[in-house]
C-alpha cells in the first residue's frame, strides 16, 4: 500500500477544506440511532431544561456538522474553542446562541467561565462541542469544574451499521466513486465501528480510486481494511 501517510493530519485538513468551501447542508446530515438523541435535542431548541449544552462525541463523528445546521435555523455564532477569548460582549450579545467548537483541556479557563456566567446573565445559550463530557474534563479553576456540571448531556454514539454504509455511499459518491452494494455490505460487517476509520477508509478508497483509475473491487478493499 506504499509509504505511511500522516492519516490524521490529512483528514483533519480535508475537513477543513470543506468546512471552508461547502455549507453544510441539514439533508446531509442523516439521522441515525448513534445520533438521534443529539439531533432532536437541537430541533427542541428553545425547550430545553438547561441554558447550556453540552454534544459530545470521537472526532469526525458530526458534531460541528449538527451545529452548523442549528446556527442556520437559529440565529448564532461559533468560535473554535483554542482561540476563543472573552473579550467583546457587544458582539457576544447579538446573538441568542453561541456555540463553543472543538472544545478541549487546552482552553482559557477564565474566558470559558466569564462566557457561562454571560449566557446565564443575558438569558442566553451555550452550546459546547467536545469528544468528551466537558464535566470529566480536570479543569484548574474550581468554579468551571461546578459549572460545567450543570448542563444538558447528549453524547453521539459510535456508528451503527446503517449509519456507516450511509457515510461511505455518500462520501464516495460524492467524488464519484461507485462501489456495489455487496461490496459496501461486506465493509459494513469488517469496518471498526469508528468515525475516524470510517473516513479513514473513504479517504484511502479515493486515493487508489484517483491513483489507479480503476474500479474498486474486494481485493483492494481488503488492503485498505488490512484483512
Amino acid at each position: 500500500m506504499g509509504g505511511k501517510v500522516n492519516f490524521v493530519g490529512e483528514l483533519d485538513q480535508l475537513l477543513l477544506n470543506f468546512k471552508e468551501t461547502n455549507n453544510y447542508q441539514k439533508e446531509d446530515f442523516y439521522v441515525s440511532k448513534s445520533n438521534f438523541f443529539a439531533y432532536k435535542l437541537l430541533d427542541s431548541w428553545p425547550n430545553w431544561e438547561k441554558n447550556i449544552i453540552n454534544i459530545h462525541g470521537e472526532k469526525y463523528c458530526g458534531k460541528s456538522h449538527l451545529t452548523e445546521i442549528f446556527i442556520k435555523k437559529n440565529k448564532g455564532i461559533i468560535f473554535d474553542a483554542k482561540t476563543f477569548k472573552f473579550t467583546d460582549q457587544k458582539e457576544l450579545k447579538l446573538y441568542q446562541n453561541i456555540i463553543i467548537d472543538n472544545f478541549n483541556d487546552d482552553i482559557d479557563e477564565k474566558s470559558i467561565f466569564s462566557l457561562i456566567n454571560f449566557i446565564d446573565q443575558n438569558s442566553k445559550y451555550l452550546i459546547i462541542n467536545s469528544t468528551r463530557p466537558i464535566n470529566k474534563i480536570s479543569f484548574k479553576l474550581k468554579d468551571l469544574i461546578s459549572r460545567s456540571k450543570n448542563c444538558l448531556e447528549a453524547k453521539i454514539n459510535e456508528p451503527d451499521d446503517e449509519l456507516i454504509k450511509v457515510l461511505i455511499v455518500k462520501n464516495l459518491s460524492d467524488k464519484q466513486v461507485i462501489i456495489d452494494e455487496k461490496l459496501i455490505n461486506f465493509v459494513v460487517k469488517r469496518i471498526p465501528r469508528s468515525y475516524g476509520k470510517i473516513f479513514e477508509f473513504i479517504y484511502k478508497i479515493d486515493e487508489i480510486s484517483l491513483k489507479k483509475k480503476k474500479s474498486i473491487d474486494q481485493k483492494i478493499i481488503k488492503e485498505v481494511l488490512g484483512k
